[in-house]
């Protein structure tokens, strides 16, 4: 049985230049879909955040315009309800072994970018995946996680891959670009990524080896499915 980490922000707030705390936590399609999906493929799943903390839920994403109207929004707050469980008590990445993982996957929302960016041990976590052909799938914002990562020569273990996640032009459009204090996209530009930018909150994906990411939350369900058809084209 296929067995996939879902690494999740333990982040209640991210700090603006300013020094305001903008709430936030994990954004509730990019984590439903993907588990949903996952799931009904047959899919052994483990939930782990920093510390073992359990994760917060953006509540800006269980808005109806945010969800895609009220229905949709509320088949998304059902899903979630349906594995409250797991949320509530999420492992530790501290005693996360990578190997004892098919897929590790992590879905955004803001909160990586406060503690994900900077977690070492997700850091590890992501390199160590990488490196051993595991599918890594990442989403939106969670990007942001993969600054973390690094060699022991300290070289980005990231350098050169094609990728995508939440573009620059979408933080302006989504209103935080002027109190951001850093953007995903430039970051990973800096730092070597070849950064493939979609249109605006439409479904994009990239695929580069075994490093499959999603643009925004609409790239949800086709990023899962890619996944699931890559881990299908394995067995």
């Amino acid at each position: 049985m296929t067995h996939v980490l879902f690494v999740v922000s333990a982040a209640d707030h991210w700090t603006l230049n300013d020094g305001s705390l903008h709430p936030t936590g994990y954004w509730a399609e990019e984590l439903a879909e993907p588990h949903r999906l996952f799931t009904e493929a047959g899919w052994q799943i483990s939930i782990a955040t920093p510390g073992g903390v359990a994760p917060t839920i953006d509540a800006g994403s269980l808005r109806p315009e945010a969800a895609g109207g009220e229905d949709r929004a509320a088949q998304i707050i059902d899903y979630i309800g349906t594995i409250s469980g797991e949320l509530d008590e999420p492992q530790s990445l501290d005693a996360i072994d990578v190997a004892d993982y098919d897929v590790v996957f992590y879905p955004g929302g803001h909160g990586p970018m406060e503690d994900l960016a900077v977690d070492a041990v997700s850091g590890r976590i992501l390199t160590e995946a990488l490196d051993t052909g595991r599918i890594l799938g990442v989403l939106c914002h969670a990007p942001a996680a993969l600054l973390a990562a690094k060699r022991t020569d300290g070289s980005w273990p990231f350098t050169g891959y094609r990728m995508t996640g939440f573009t620059d032009a979408e933080e302006v459009l989504g209103g935080l670009a002027p109190k951001a204090p850093w953007l995903v996209q430039s970051r990973l530009v800096e730092l070597g990524a070849d950064f493939i930018d979609g249109e605006s909150f439409a479904p994009h994906m990239e695929t580069d080896r075994n490093l499959f990411t999603g643009q925004n939350p609409a790239s949800s369900v086709d990023l899962a499915r890619a996944i699931i058809a890559a881990v299908a084209g394995k067995e």
